[in-house]
């Protein structure tokens, strides 16, 4: 695989509270992925920026939203949600905790 395309598959992490329930309890990491990322790419970017070990990744695709402000009619974009699983033993360290 490409090196400069593994390095723009992941957008960025989310960090929400639902994302922290499942860290900590079933080892999985939520990031934001481009549209169109696969999962052997996803596995592949995460192994190479983080040096952890991926045992699984499950991907979605959050779907557009519209929304109305001053009554007019909007639309969110889309975007791709991978939930990924670590090998055990495994972590990733978003907040750099000395």
């Amino acid at each position: 695989m490409n090196q400069e395309r593994l390095m723009q598959v992941l957008v960025e992490p989310q960090m929400t509270e639902k994302a922290t329930r499942i860290g900590d309890k079933h080892r999985q990491y939520v990031f934001k992925v481009l549209r169109d990322a696969t999962k052997p790419e996803i596995k592949a970017a995460v192994e190479k920026m983080f040096n952890v070990q991926v045992t699984g990744v499950q991907s979605l695709v959050v779907r557009p939203r519209t929304k109305q402000f001053r009554g007019r009619v909007g639309v969110r974009q889309g975007w791709k949600k991978a939930y990924i699983t670590l090998k055990e033993g495994f972590n990733i360290d978003f907040l750099g905790a000395a």
